[in-house]
């Protein structure tokens, strides 16, 4: 007989009713009718449990706000009639901040929504607590009373311990139930939109993402017992994190190794480590420590605003889910991945870089995930194991059911759930005509890309670690037009040495075998966040303190940097770009830190390269008005059409609702690189241009025909750019061009598109 220790005051003040509560909570669960009943009985129970008059549950819609879906104590009639806006009164207050609201006098309180309907006048004291799942959340459980009182913590302990049962099935549909509506959705096709994250085409069928691990064992028999679950269940984690970075899949190097290298040293976090002991102590089980840990700590990192803690929340996620399937004795090749078609469409709400290796790649085809863009992990996975990965499809999981076909169309980011027998032929012929233009593509890759009229292009690719050195050569590139040095330095965990800068550097230049290579300097601010170098806050970083702003305040890194690639490019060429020039002033003060490194190597003897070119990225729109100036001190310059499409019409891209607002193909944008252009020409400096804008071949066109010959895009780009201008008469084009832009005042995509479709050329 185990011997019962001593508990925690704090648990056993509210444990008399809590066990009944919780057992009599999964009872409710598990009993036949809808969810509108179990909603009610819940309600009715947790009022008796709390000695409150009242006790009611919102839950989020569609469309964010809240509904009262059950209450006891106040008006029947204001259920499904009562609702509030994101952020309205003490319940939507809850919502918003995602963390308990506690008022022994609510009606005075200014945020406070008095709702005639509810009859809620006569009760004065109130409680609200989330209800959290992952960090989401799904809607607010309240508790209040005619008397002033100041809930405990042992209330708010047992309402939070409440919700986190009533989370679970939420999810999993126990509580709601099926409704005519969502059962006939799940019947008919469905097209859900969202953005690629690795290019590509892919038709199978749905397998569902292995499911969380529910908790209903919220209560440890025995604290000590469960601490040392949970430290074996730690140790078991980390061993198989080992396993994992050892498997023939990742063991070369490339971006994907980095990232699970930064992922398992998230494992070794002893904050994350410290705070699931500190909650297993407090007399919860192992599990139910690291479901309340992972809820608490995403929705903190979820109210940062860096885009690195939205990524590390991802992190989180991945390695909470696995310690609760240790935890629960649940191996990681059981479930759907044990049993996958071989034609396998992984679809998930969310997933991590780590989760996607435990699938059989023989058998996976595809992956769409509702969160998730293409800089995520799980996207970088994603595209080192060559699958079609669409992400942000919101309310793809709503819409599938295990067995169902579908098709994921990474190029134009849609899912297609049970497509009709016309869409699925259509896709089946896209797939084979892809197939045969690949290798059309494959037949180009030695042959330059040299015009009908004999003017010739150079087509680089843009890379950021030596495992994207191989595909110079299997696309057929020129070289690399931008290298992002910054790369690097955000995957590792310190700031990196001179030595290791060196030894990236030197393998990059050995295995470009003689092609350029264009090393953008470190160019971190803005949505690149370097974890351990101390940050300042700013409100828009974007327009902060990044790029060159940040190499001519910080001297010192800059010159490591520079120093390091002067010594890795001996014998060869070296080419520096510096990000985020604003003014030429800027120019002048890099131009003098690089020639004074490049000088001290040489009187020191260290061996350099034998020539040195200094170029700067014309990205923000002030430079336009001194292109003659800083043509003089510069030897080659590129255009980031990225930022300098944003800053230009003030349009964030990565806000979803501007970014595509303005179109590149813009008379206002073409004009801008045209000034650019001209400016070149007049002082005989290379202009080239990196960014997606290069890539697509409607846009690569007009950027050949205002005078652009050397471009710089993705690896999968080199092909479908290369034949259009093996295709086109540069002439002709430039010539109407030339017209467009001075005569147009909207988007001149249209237009273009039909010339080019009538002189015959390969788009």
């Amino acid at each position: 007989m185990v011997k019962r220790p001593v508990e925690d005051p704090r648990i056993s003040a509210v444990e008399p009713g809590l066990r009944p509560m919780l057992r009599r909570l999964r009872e409710i669960m598990a009993e036949p009718g809808d969810g509108q009943a179990r909603l009610d009985k819940i309600v009715r129970q947790t009022a008796g449990l709390m000695v409150a008059e009242v006790c009611s549950i919102y839950l989020k819609r569609q469309d964010g706000n809240l509904e009262l879906f059950a209450t006891e104590g106040l008006n029947q009639s204001a259920v499904h009639n009562t609702f509030m806006k994101r952020g309205e009164g003490l319940v939507g207050r809850c919502a918003e901040l995602a963390v308990p609201v506690n008022e022994p006098e609510a009606q005075s309180h200014p945020a406070f929504s008095y709702r005639p309907e509810t009859g809620e006048e006569i009760y004065h004291s109130f409680l609200a607590v989330p209800i959290l799942r992952g960090g989401d959340v799904l809607g607010v459980m309240t508790v209040q009373n005619k008397t002033q009182r100041d809930y405990s913590d042992d209330d708010v302990e047992a309402l939070q311990t409440t919700t986190m049962v009533l989370a679970e099935h939420l999810v999993s549909g126990a509580v709601a139930g099926a409704n005519t509506a969502a059962a006939f959705s799940r019947s008919v096709a469905h097209v859900v939109r969202g953005q690629t994250m690795s290019d590509g085409l892919a038709l199978g069928h749905v397998v569902l993402h292995e499911p969380r691990v529910v908790v209903t064992d919220l209560r440890a028999e025995d604290p000590e017992a469960e601490a040392k679950r949970l430290d074996g269940a730690v140790a078991e984690l980390k061993v198989s994190l080992d396993e994992l970075l050892g498997g023939e899949t990742m063991a070369e190097e490339g971006e994907h190794r980095d990232v699970l290298e930064a992922y398992r040293m998230f494992a070794n976090d002893r904050g994350w480590l410290r705070r699931l002991k500190e909650t297993a102590k407090t007399g919860l089980t192992a599990e139910a420590a690291v479901d309340l840990v992972q809820n608490q700590t995403r929705s903190r990192m979820l109210r940062q605003a860096e885009p690195f803690w939205r990524e590390r929340v991802r992190d989180l996620d991945d390695l909470s889910d696995r310690l609760l399937r240790i935890l629960a004795a649940r191996k990681f090749g059981e479930g759907p991945k044990k049993d996958m078609p071989h034609d396998a469409i992984l679809v998930a709400r969310s997933m991590g870089a780590a989760e996607l290796l435990d699938y059989d790649r023989a058998r996976l085809r595809g992956l769409v995930v509702e969160d998730g863009s293409g800089q995520s992990h799980v996207a970088i996975v994603a595209r080192a194991l060559g699958i079609a990965a669409v992400g942000q499809a919101r309310g793809v999981i709503e819409r599938v059911d295990p067995g169902d076909p579908i098709i994921v169309d990474a190029a134009t980011g849609e899912v297609h759930i049970r497509p009709t027998s016309d869409v699925i032929a259509a896709y089946a012929d896209k797939a084979r005509f892809q197939a045969r233009r690949q290798r059309q593509y494959r037949s180009l890759r030695d042959l330059p890309a040299v015009s009908k009229d004999g003017q010739r292009v150079e087509l680089h690719i843009n890379a950021g670690l030596p495992v994207d050195m191989t595909h110079i050569a299997e696309a057929g590139a020129d070289g690399i037009g931008l290298f992002r040095t910054e790369l690097q330095f955000m995957i590792a965990s310190s700031f990196p040495r001179i030595e290791r800068q060196l030894q990236l550097y030197r393998t990059v230049v050995t295995e470009a075998h003689g092609k350029p290579v264009v090393f953008r300097t470190l160019d971190i601010g803005g949505d690149k966040v370097l974890p351990y170098l101390r940050r300042v806050q700013e409100e828009n970083p974007a327009l902060g303190w990044r790029g060159i702003r940040m190499a001519l305040d910080r001297p010192a890194l800059f010159r490591t940097q520079v120093r390091a690639l002067i010594r890795a490019s001996a014998g060869a060429e070296l080419r520096i770009m510096v990000p985020m020039v604003s003014e030429a002033s800027e120019v002048a003060a890099a131009r003098l830190l690089v020639d004074r490194e490049f000088e001290l190597a040489r009187r020191r003897g260290i061996a350099g390269p034998k020539t040195l070119a200094f170029g700067i990225m014309i990205e923000v729109p002030s430079l336009l008005f001194q292109l003659d100036a800083v043509m003089k001190m510069v030897d080659f310059v590129s255009v980031g059409s990225n930022d300098l499409m944003q800053y230009l019409f003030a349009a964030d891209r990565s806000n979803d609702r501007v970014a595509t607002r303005f179109d590149t193909l813009s008379p206002i944008f073409l004009r801008a690189l045209g000034q650019v252009i001209d400016a070149g020409r007049r002082h005989k400096v290379p202009v080239a241009l990196c960014g997606e804008v290069g890539g697509k071949t409607l846009e690569a066109l007009a950027l050949v025909a205002l005078g652009f010959r050397s471009l710089s895009m993705a690896p999968a780009s080199i092909g479908p750019v290369k034949a259009m201008i093996r295709s086109m008469h540069v002439k002709r084009v430039a010539e109407r061009i030339r017209s467009l832009v001075t005569e147009s005042d909207t988007s001149i995509r249209d237009t273009l598109k039909h010339f080019a479709e009538a002189e015959g050329i390969d788009m």
